[in-house]
């Protein structure tokens, strides 16, 4: 009788346990990854308006299937001031944005979501109706907390990349830990 009492102590104490554990899963947020696109994703072409002028960096749909493997949300944040200076209009860049999705989803590389910001204030904004300063505009945090609050992500325990110190001050901002790219040994750009 005794061994069965434990035995019964036992099993309601793991399933205590189970339990606890099971809720402590529920309520934690999920993770992400912020990526930057141009230098980070696909090659920087400077202002890209044009779908065929996507080309994917080597490796980044690897890194993208990877994190999604270790349970991490992917999520692009990208400046595009191209809309606010006149070199393309919203609806040219998603067609882009599509293109970048439809290479890496060819790659087995998904991503979950992506975020732009077509303003810039100043005179190089010739599009009246995008010149304007913007908490989304890297290097404020303004899209990561938005993602944050859409996806319900824990900022703290994501992760935010790019080419651009700007990529990594947004991120620091945001709470989220920051990767600095470096490719072929350059400078990072300003």
């Amino acid at each position: 009788p005794r061994a069965r009492s434990e035995r019964t102590a036992r099993a309601i104490h793991h399933r205590r346990k189970r339990k606890q554990a099971e809720t402590r899963a529920a309520t934690m947020k999920r993770t992400a990854v912020f990526l930057d696109r141009d230098g980070t994703i696909i090659e920087d072409a400077g202002y890209v308006g044009d779908p065929q002028q996507v080309r994917l960096i080597r490796d980044a749909a690897d890194a993208i299937r990877r994190f999604r493997q270790a349970g991490h949300l992917v999520v692009i944040v990208s400046n595009q001031s191209g809309v606010a200076r006149g070199f393309f209009d919203e609806a040219t860049m998603n067609e882009v944005h599509a293109r970048v999705a439809s290479l890496l989803a060819e790659r087995g590389a998904d991503v979950d979501r992506a975020y732009y910001c077509p303003y810039l204030d100043g005179p190089e904004a010739t599009v009246e109706a995008y010149r304007r300063d913007s908490e989304l505009r890297k290097p404020k945090p303004g899209m990561l907390l938005l993602a944050a609050r859409e996806l319900d992500l824990d900022l703290s325990r994501s992760w935010m990349i790019g080419d651009s110190p700007a990529d990594v001050e947004a991120g620091c901002s945001a709470g989220c830990r920051t990767i600095l790219l470096r490719h072929n040994g350059a400078a990072p750009r300003a």
